[in-house]
């Protein structure tokens, strides 16, 4: 299968691409705008499994003109799109009379423009196989409606909420185009970005568990899921 994983130098990304990368039927361009770190996880992806095929692309989703390094980096190795999952994302912290412009049109652009517009490079080149192409936006709790809310986090759940309803949307959208999209609201993970939004909180949820889940959804949930918002959480919302 070809398949592309974005934020793909840390945490759940890492993990992820390495068991994508386990499987050597599979070719994994794996996404972020950290060199050094996808260069070290295709170096341990090709020393802990024979035959694995990972291509590193360097892509800042935070720059208005990402489009060409998609072209350049990343649709250069496929010929076909089979899986997408799209867990890059930006996180800012702060209290609302903290939050400047340029905060919150970061956090957006990361977190909802860019999907639009990487989707837009990729669609030319999914939905060609005998299975759907499956997107699977990665959201969050705090972006989902009437779950707890916390403090410092007005702009990242609000554009996780926007990325949920634009799931919902391209859903509908692709219904006869051979793609399924859904999103996975994701509860706490003990990630470098969890530490960002609640410094010193500590959870049982590791990368390498969530990404084992988001790889069984990735391969299988479009058989029985399309336009679905799922929460991934043991906390009651």
């Amino acid at each position: 299968m070809n398949i592309i994983v974005t934020g793909a130098s840390r945490g759940i990304g890492y993990e992820l691409t390495k068991l994508f990368a386990s499987d050597p039927k599979n070719k994994v361009v794996a996404i972020s705008r950290n060199r050094v770190k996808l260069e070290q996880l295709k170096r341990e992806c090709a020393a802990t499994y024979k035959g694995s095929v990972v291509h590193p692309a360097v892509v800042d989703f935070s720059d208005k003109d990402f489009k060409k390094d998609i072209t350049l980096q990343v649709l250069s190795k496929l010929s076909t799109v089979d899986i997408v999952v799209n867990n890059a994302g930006a996180l800012v912290n702060k209290p609302l009379e903290d939050l400047t412009t340029t905060d919150v049109e970061n956090m957006f652009r990361v977190n909802v423009i860019s999907q639009f517009e990487f989707l837009q490079a990729l669609l030319p080149y999914m939905g060609k196989g005998q299975l759907p192409t499956h997107i699977v936006n990665i959201g969050s709790m705090g972006g989902v409606q009437g779950s707890m809310k916390f403090p410092g986090l007005s702009a990242y759940s609000s554009s996780k909420a926007a990325l949920a309803t634009l799931t919902e949307c391209l859903a509908e959208e692709f219904r006869d185009r051979n793609i399924a999209v859904n999103c996975l609201m994701l509860g706490a993970v003990q990630t470098e970005m969890f530490e960002e939004a609640f410094p010193g909180e500590k959870t049982e949820m590791t990368p390498l568990l969530m990404a084992a889940y988001i790889r069984d959804f990735a391969l299988v949930g479009a058989n029985f899921f399309n336009g679905k918002i799922i929460p991934v959480s043991k906390s009651t919302p």
